[in-house]
């Protein structure tokens, strides 16, 4: 049995011997050796750890350089060539200074993390983005360098296992002792920095998340805003058949919104409200003297709005310097009242121009004297016309003409002025509603003026005018003893001239 047991073992032993030989790789020959050296020197020679281990073997060379050269400055050797060599020395190694004490100094101290910038509105968004992109390649770069410090450690044993030479083999030991402490340290390093790095990644997520959430509230805000806005515009135009009331009260929610608007977004994103509130009081102090003007304008708007004395598609007449302005109101803003100068009386006495669109400030309804031609739904005003006859005309009869046709021409206004008046007089105190046409004979110097009122559109004075004016003019010419007066001069000429009669009396007399 002893004898069994010892055969076996030497069995074993020798099938280990014979799988130890497989599992050993063949030897290279020489040459084979110096091309698997190169190839590994060409791998590392781009290698970032390498390079810097390179710097601090060229520091620690160029200090023993300088030592020996001082040695011999000390010796009493004063040549200018060892003097300038101590000088470059020095200047080379200032330059490698920081490869004084570690040949990875460099590397093994991670990069600085910033902290994660306050994400308060949605365009920080953008920023907290970047800075997440800036952490994840920082983090991703420090994980490189773990990789090629593994990767020259290992090139460096496979190169070790190459090599023949004692002393470089030593020198060589020496290095990979070097890398594999530096691989530790970088390790260890990487993990710390990893957590803050996670750290700094989970709180800028968080930020990120609180702002989108937050914009989505005050997005749902807003929109809210709008739909409300839309469903008051839809239920009062469903209900009011005015549209220039309609075209007043749409002005003002859409006015209204903007304010509410404004005011969600200035709560939502300034932090100190009291901060706020102080900025706007004395902004406000500032801006009513500097701007009087517009605030007036904005208090005319709201007494516009308020008070319903102006609407979009009136028709008004606005007193300005030395002039008259009269126009349909298209559009009422917040400053201002916008005008489409049509062709009116005014624009044919006294501007001989029209179709301007004239811009009127709110502020004008507090300085000064602004005339509307269709308030309260009116439709109607009295138009006159003057006709002037000569003194031995028939009067009676020319107005009875006048009356005629003025009758005729404004009936149909004059019935709706009827009605028109009828519910002013709910509103206002009027005590004269009569709207029937009014003829009036007044002596003047000159001639008998016959002048005639009547009812007429507010938008169509001048077309009713004109059609009465060449009816008056017909009518009176037909007529015998009816003479339009004009201004006239009779001149008499020579000898043949007629004698006035108090030249015949006094002839008589004589």
């Amino acid at each position: 049995m002893r004898a069994l047991f010892l055969l076996a073992i030497f069995v074993f032993a020798l099938l280990a011997n014979e799988t130890a030989a497989q599992t050993e790789p063949p030897k290279l020959s020489e040459g084979d050796q110096k091309i698997k050296i190169r190839e590994i020197d060409a791998r590392l020679a781009n290698n970032i750890w390498v390079r810097e281990y390179a710097n601090y073997m060229l520091y620690t060379k160029l200090e023993r350089e300088l030592a020996l050269a001082k040695k011999q400055i000390n010796k009493g050797t004063t040549e200018l060539e060892l003097e300038n060599q101590i000088k470059r020395l020095s200047a080379q190694l200032d330059a490698l200074k920081d490869f004084a004490k570690s040949p990875f100094v460099t590397l093994l101290v991670p990069p600085n993390i910033e902290a994660s910038p306050q994400i308060t509105n949605p365009l920080a968004l953008f920023g907290g983005f970047s800075y997440l992109k800036s952490l994840n390649q920082t983090k991703e770069s420090y994980e490189n360098l773990l990789k090629e410090i593994q990767i020259a450690s290992k090139a460096l044993k496979e190169k070790k296992d190459l090599l023949s030479d004692e002393a470089q083999i030593a020198e060589l030991e020496a290095q990979i002792s070097e890398f594999e402490i530096a691989s530790i340290t970088a390790n260890t390093t990487f993990s710390i920095f990893s957590k803050k790095i996670d750290e700094s990644i989970a709180e800028i997520n968080a930020k990120i998340t609180a702002q989108i959430k937050h914009s989505f509230v005050i997005l749902g805000s807003i929109l809210s805003v709008f739909l409300i806005g839309i469903v008051a515009k839809f239920s009062i135009h469903h209900y009011m058949k005015d549209n220039r009331k309609f075209y007043t009260i749409n002005k003002f929610i859409n006015i209204s919104g903007f304010i509410i608007i404004v005011f969600i977004l200035l709560f939502a994103y300034i932090e100190n409200v009291n901060y706020l509130i102080t900025i706007l009081g004395f902004a406000s102090a500032g801006l009513a003297i500097a701007m009087k003007d517009m605030f007036m304008s904005l208090l005319g708007w709201s007494v516009i709005l308020a008070g319903g004395s102006f609407h979009v598609g009136d028709r008004i007449k606005v007193r300005y310097e030395n002039g008259d302005l009269v126009g349909d109101i298209i559009d009422i803003s917040l400053l201002r009242m916008t005008l489409y100068e049509d062709i009116t009386l005014t624009t044919y006495k006294q501007n001989r121009r029209s179709g301007r669109i004239i811009f009127i400030p709110n502020n004008y309804i507090f300085t000064n004297t602004i005339a509307n031609y269709t308030h309260s739904g009116m439709k109607t005003v009295w138009d006159g016309i003057d006709i002037a006859i000569t003194f031995d005309s028939n009067h009676k009869k020319a107005v009875y003409i006048v009356k005629s046709i003025v009758r005729h021409y404004s009936k149909g206004f004059t019935d709706v002025a009827k009605t028109q008046m009828n519910k002013l007089r709910d509103q206002y105190s009027i005590k004269n509603t009569n709207v029937e046409p009014r003829i009036y004979t007044f002596l003047e110097p000159h001639a008998i003026v016959v002048s005639a009122w009547y009812k007429t559109n507010s938008y169509a004075t001048l077309a009713l005018r004109s059609n009465i004016s060449a009816d008056i003019i017909e009518a009176f010419n037909k007529e015998n003893d009816i003479k339009i007066a004009y201004p006239r001069q009779t001149l008499y000429l020579g000898r043949d001239e007629k004698p006035l009669p108090s030249d015949e009396a006094w002839e008589q007399n004589s």
